[in-house]
């Protein structure tokens, strides 16, 4: 996996930065209200303009993290990535794997 984005939580939201050889972004995933079950529990914001939605998952292990899933016209297919939440002060950073 490699890490592609550092974030902090502030509230409901998490704040920080995504870097790819080609995007590199200040991000807010920001938890919104679920319009029905299938919907995201966050939309990801870079720029004012939405960039992409995840969902809350429990790993099989019993750990939290969000399931995200990046667009953007530039992009030639979506990423699909993870929020991970570190452990005890350990900061949420955002992985990508193939």
């Amino acid at each position: 996996m490699t890490t592609i984005g550092n974030f902090t939580r502030e509230g409901d939201a998490f704040n920080g930065n995504i870097t790819t050889l080609t995007l590199k972004a200040k991000a807010t995933i920001k938890q919104v209200e679920k319009a029905n079950e299938n919907a995201p529990d966050f939309r990801v914001y870079a720029a004012g303009t939405e960039i992409g939605a995840a969902w809350a998952v429990m790993s099989k292990a019993g750990n939290s993290y969000l399931s995200v899933k990046l667009d953007d016209p530039s992009f030639p297919a979506p990423i699909y990535c993870r929020l991970l939440f570190g452990k005890d002060g350990d900061k949420p950073v955002l992985v990508w794997s193939r």
